[in-house]
């Protein structure tokens, strides 16, 4: 065989390998595109447009202990009447938040969680829904927690639970978005129960 044949049939093979490499990575590359498509869009549905709606009425507001401004979200619900009674979280004992002043026509419970977690919100929620024989609550809290907040929720309480989710800055979706994910995580395997 000349030199050149043996050139031309050694080529061959390893530029087939090369071809082969190129698509095996080609492949990698638009599932990793795939699957980064595929997790934004999730995190989107979950965490930055998630189910809201509010009725006309519901038996209970329930303020949660977040950043943000769900407790004036929730207050100002109160005071136009959307639910005769409010239920507000004050987070733990050592946040020095006080109750506010009550609303004429609007039962207020303003309650330190145990534990002082979305969890410990949503038993207290229960136990008073049971009280009371409340047969729907709205959920007031930042936007990013409202998904977890409601699953929670509806683990301690049997009606409908709807969502108001009250709007954070820019800079802070990263965190909250990060937190979000942890703890819904937290909340579908590791803590089943109400």
């Amino acid at each position: 065989m000349p030199a050149e044949e043996a050139s031309v049939t050694s080529a061959a093979p390893a530029a087939r390998a090369r071809t082969r490499r190129r698509r095996r990575w080609r492949r990698w590359l638009i599932a990793l595109a795939v699957l980064i498509v595929l997790f934004l869009g999730i995190t989107a549905r979950l965490f930055v447009w998630p189910d809201q709606g509010l009725p006309a009425r519901v038996d209970a507001l329930v303020s949660l202990d977040t950043p943000g401004g769900a407790l004036g979200t929730a207050l100002r619900l109160a005071e136009r009447q959307h639910a005769p009674n409010l239920v507000i979280s004050l987070g733990t004992p050592m946040s020095g938040y006080g109750c506010p002043h009550p609303i004429p026509g609007v039962r207020l419970f303003c309650f330190n969680p145990d534990p002082g977690t979305t969890q410990g919100e949503a038993e207290y929620v229960g136990r008073l829904a049971r009280k009371y024989h409340w047969r729907s609550v709205a959920i007031v809290t930042i936007t990013p927690q409202e998904t977890r907040a409601r699953l929670r929720v509806e683990r301690c309480f049997r009606g409908p639970v709807y969502t108001v989710g009250t709007p954070i800055g820019l800079t802070s979706w990263p965190y909250q978005v990060g937190y979000e994910w942890g703890a819904l995580f937290k909340a579908l395997f590791l803590q089943r129960s109400c």
